[in-house]
C-alpha cells in the first residue's frame, strides 16, 4: 500500500467493524468493500455506506489498498489469513492488513509472517475501547508490526483513535492488550464481590460506590460498571464471554513463562461460569449476577 488515500475495507462487520468503517465513511475514506461470517450484517452495512459485499475473503483484498479485520477468536483469525483457499491472502501482493482483535499474541504473529510471505505488510491494532469509541473515533489503539507500516497507516489509524500508541514488533500490542484486559476483568469481577457483599451486609450502595470513588477502591470499572451492577443493566459493551476468553490467554501467557497468576485464574472460572449459566451474552457487569444474594450467585 503506497497510496496517500488508500481505500478501504473490512472484514467483521459487527458492532465493532461496523462502527469503524462507518467513522472513515464519514472522514472522507473510500471504504469500499465489506464481508462479514454473518452476511445480512455485511449486506445491510454495505448498502448503508454504499461499499460491496463480497461474496468471497479473495474479494475482499482485491477491492482495496488497506484491510481492517476485526475477528473474534485464534481460530477465526487463522482461517481467513490461511495460506490456501479462499483467504484474504489471495492476491494479497502490496496490500496492507489491520487486525483488531484482542488475539493469542503468537496468532497475531503467525498472521504477520503469514503476510509478509503473501508481500503484504500487517499490523496489529488492539483496541482498549468500546462500541460508542469505535464510532465516535475515540478509541485507544496499541499497534505493534513493523514500525514503518505503523508510520504509513498513521493518517487512516488518527482518525480512528485520540489515543495512538506503537508499542513494538508483532505479538507485542498483543501482550499489552492482554494484560489490560487481564487487569479490567480482575477488577470487574472485583468490584462485582464488593458491592454484592455490600449489598448482604445492607449497606446502600449509592452511598457505598461514592465511598469507592473518594477512595482506594475507586477504578475505571466502578465509573463504567459499577451503577450497572447495582441495577442489574447489562446492556453489552464488552461481553462475558470475551472477558472469559481474554482472562484465558492472560492466564495461559502466565503459564507459559512459569507464573502462577492465581486472581486471573479465579477471573477466568468466574467469567467461566457466566458462560455455563448462558450468561456469556451479557456485558462483563453481569458477572454481578454471580456475586449479589438472590440472583444466580
Amino acid at each position: 500500500m503506497s497510496t496517500l488515500t488508500p481505500t478501504i475495507a473490512f472484514f467483521g462487520t459487527g458492532r465493532m467493524g461496523g462502527n469503524m468503517a462507518r467513522r472513515l465513511k464519514d472522514c472522507g475514506y473510500n471504504v469500499t468493500a465489506v464481508y462479514d461470517a454473518h452476511a445480512p450484517i455485511a449486506a445491510e452495512l454495505a448498502k448503508e455506506i454504499g461499499a460491496a459485499h463480497c461474496p468471497t475473503l479473495a474479494a475482499v483484498t482485491a477491492a482495496a489498498d488497506l484491510i481492517i479485520t476485526v475477528v473474534t477468536y485464534d481460530a477465526a483469525q487463522l482461517k481467513v489469513f490461511a495460506e490456501t483457499g479462499d483467504s484474504l491472502l489471495t492476491g494479497a501482493k502490496g496490500k496492507t492488513f489491520i487486525n483488531c482483535a484482542t488475539l493469542t499474541p503468537k496468532v497475531h504473529a503467525e498472521c504477520d509472517r503469514r503476510a509478509r510471505a503473501a508481500g503484504a505488510s500487517s499490523l496489529e491494532g488492539c483496541m482498549a475501547s468500546s462500541i460508542p469509541q469505535a464510532r465516535k473515533g475515540t478509541l485507544y489503539l496499541m499497534c505493534g508490526g513493523e514500525q514503518a507500516t505503523f508510520e504509513r497507516v498513521k493518517p487512516v489509524l488518527e482518525k480512528l483513535s485520540t489515543a495512538l500508541r506503537y508499542i513494538g514488533p508483532a505479538g507485542s500490542a498483543a501482550q499489552v492488550k492482554v494484560l489490560v484486559n487481564m487487569v479490567m476483568n480482575i477488577n470487574t469481577a472485583g468490584l462485582a464481590e464488593g458491592l454484592g457483599l455490600g449489598q448482604a451486609l445492607g449497606l446502600d450502595l449509592n452511598m457505598l460506590r461514592e465511598v469507592f470513588l473518594q477512595t482506594g477502591a475507586n477504578s475505571q470499572v466502578l465509573k463504567t460498571d459499577g451503577e450497572d451492577m447495582q441495577n442489574r443493566a447489562h446492556d453489552c459493551y464488552f461481553s462475558g464471554a470475551h472477558a472469559a476468553k481474554d482472562s484465558g490467554i492472560a492466564y495461559q501467557l502466565g503459564l507459559d513463562v512459569g507464573l502462577k497468576l492465581p486472581l486471573a485464574q479465579a477471573t477466568k472460572e468466574q467469567f467461566d461460569r457466566m458462560l455455563t449459566l448462558g450468561l456469556g451474552g451479557l456485558d462483563k457487569s453481569g458477572v454481578a449476577e454471580l456475586t449479589f444474594k438472590g440472583r444466580h450467585g
